[in-house]
């Protein structure tokens, strides 16, 4: 509860004019049952002439507690939700800050579950439960003392219970607390199901899944259902045990209260009076199980939330950065890498991309292409002392300024459920028309976008799913190319359009990268044969060969093999298409 009382705490002047409000609430409450003892002894005695009185009291004081309800929910309630809005601008921003290796390691529905069901049991703890547990306190003490003024010892028999009550508070909010636990795991699970499907549905409709997705969906859900009902089964004897030590207290009211209104010890006001007090003696103690309820969902789930925000971004910036260096001339030293220090994904690299310069870079699947690329731009970090950008090691430059310096395309770019515009200039939110037709002019996309109903305001849709795989990529190309970097790093991502189309792209960025320092990976000879300089990588990860294109299909290896066998591709396709046309 530390966290939750320090989010409390910044919005103390609110919380505190709600517990004022709340205070005047619980006195007009306390002061009724007063007018109504006098009533009822004044009729006893067979007078009428105040009642008049004491009924507009009563409805002045419910008059004045409706205004004071008002307050004390708008202030209280106002700050758990504001404390709320807090709570979400951090985790959002946190999960900004980190790292790429995190979210290898980590359920998107996990997360999910964290920005909601955590995020509310958060704000009801700091709201209703901070309001149950003021309200239990002053209603408890204040009912206590007025019911002691009444008569001591009565006071003393119907309070008997009371200890118990607490008993089972306590009892029951441990284990409230392990299961609610548990189940917040569960809906996470759900979540992560959810989102999987959702994601992957042309997969599940393309293979026919829908059943079996269903059926494992199913059997999630029950889990969940099943992990809820043990929660359901605690909370639902807790309840009940605090009503039947609420109504025992009435039981011995009736007994020892009864036999002193016989024995004039009390009026038979002061007896309705009492019972009134007793009444509203019991809501607290019922409110109690509620209040801990709430608490300790906040609590799990403040503990959940902490894990998080306690989790530190594995890549970091520099206590003290270097500018950025002018030039954008790469070099790699001796680099060896591998994942979660398994198995080598790349060994003993040595390479240089002067200023300028075009590095194409070819190899299997698998032979950490990618990884490479991912090491240079600090996605994942590369060991100190090995990947350098204008002469300086890239751990010594802030990330930001590292990263504004690149134009990134991967094979499969993200595209959000927006604009094909506003996803164009995501990088450059800033950049004018004319820039962004510029920029989808040299990325071969003006004339598909010139087709669609919307030109440049027509919506992708999620992931960019009304797009086929060509498009995305070349509107990833647009993306990277309106940022104008100094280098530009093609990942594969020409790999979805046919070859007409990739030398026709080719051909506007020839201009475009003769000023960038530029790096291409592809598994198209064509693609890289233009290069300065040319690297293989084995399914090692080490450099297999390097050279011009020339260089390379004059020596027997990898690149000469795969370059043959593209010719010969390309060549059948041609008199295939020379055959059906005659």
């Amino acid at each position: 509860m530390k966290d939750i009382i320090r989010f409390l705490w910044q919005y103390r002047a609110r919380i505190a004019i709600g517990l004022v409000a709340l205070i005047a609430v619980d006195v007009t409450i306390l002061v009724i049952p007063y007018f109504i003892k006098e009533s009822i002894d004044q009729l006893a005695r067979g007078q009428s002439d105040l009642i008049w009185q004491y009924s507009l009291m009563i409805l002045a004081y419910s008059a004045t507690g409706l205004i004071f309800r008002f307050l004390w929910r708008y202030f209280l309630v106002g700050a758990a939700r504001r404390i709320e809005r807090q709570l979400r601008a951090r985790f959002y921003d946190h999960l900004l800050k980190l790292s790429a290796p995190y979210y290898t390691q980590t359920k998107t529905g996990d997360l999910m579950a964290h920005a909601t069901n955590d995020m509310e049991a958060v704000m009801r703890a700091c709201g209703f439960g901070v309001l149950t547990l003021a309200d239990f306190i002053l209603m408890t003490t204040a009912t206590l003392i007025l019911m002691m003024s009444i008569n001591v010892e009565l006071t003393f028999y119907v309070i008997l219970p009371l200890p118990f009550v607490g008993m089972v508070v306590l009892g029951f909010g441990r284990v409230i607390h392990k299961r609610f636990q548990m189940v917040q795991e569960g809906f996470s699970i759900l979540m992560e199901k959810v989102r999987e499907a959702l994601s992957g549905i042309r997969v599940v409709k393309s293979f026919v899944q829908e059943t079996g997705m269903e059926r494992d969906y199913s059997e999630a859900n029950q889990k969940f259902i099943d992990t809820n009902m043990h929660l359901v089964k605690v909370w639902g004897m807790f309840d009940p045990s605090i009503s039947f030590l609420s109504g025992l207290g009435t039981a011995l009211l009736l007994w020892a209260g009864g036999t002193r209104v016989i024995t004039s010890a009390i009026t038979i006001g002061e007896f309705a009076q009492f019972t009134l007090y007793l009444t509203m003696l019991v809501w607290p103690m019922m409110a109690l199980g509620f209040m801990v309820n709430v608490l300790q969902r906040g609590s799990a789930s403040m503990n959940r939330l902490n894990k998080i925000f306690n989790t530190e971004p594995e890549i970091a910036n520099p206590a003290n950065p270097k500018p950025i260096p002018a030039t954008a001339n790469l070099e790699v030293r001796n680099l060896t890498f591998a994942y979660n220090k398994g198995v080598q994904v790349l060994q003993d690299i040595n390479l240089k991309v002067e200023n300028g310069k075009t590095l194409g870079i070819v190899g299997p699947v698998g032979s950490g292409k990618s990884t490479l690329i991912n090491l240079i731009v600090r996605l994942f970090d590369p060991p100190k002392g090995t990947v350098f950008y204008g002469d300086l090691d890239v751990q010594e430059l802030e990330m930001q300024a590292l990263r504004d310096q690149v134009g990134m395309v991967p094979q499969d770019p993200f595209l959000f459920s927006d604009t094909l515009r506003e996803n164009i200039r995501f990088g450059n939110p800033n950049a004018n028309e004319e820039q962004i037709v510029r920029a989808v002019e040299l990325a071969g996309m003006y004339d598909d976008i010139k087709g669609f109903p919307d030109g440049l305001d027509t919506i992708v849709g999620e992931r960019g799913v009304s797009l086929s795989g060509g498009q995305k990529q070349r509107m990833g190309i647009a993306r990277a190319l309106l940022v104008d970097p100094k280098l530009l790093i093609l990942d594969d991502c020409l790999s979805a359009v046919d070859a007409e189309k990739e030398e026709e792209i080719l051909s506007n960025l020839e201009n475009f990268l003769s000023a960038r320092t530029s790096i291409i990976i592809a598994h198209r000879i064509s693609a890289v044969q233009d290069a300065d300089q040319i690297i293989v990588l084995d399914e090692e990860g080490k450099i297999a060969d390097q050279g011009t294109h020339l260089e390379l299909i004059a020596r027997e290896g990898f690149y000469r093999h795969l370059y043959q066998m593209q010719q010969a591709q390309k060549q059948l396709s041609s008199e295939t298409e020379k055959t059906l046309l005659s």
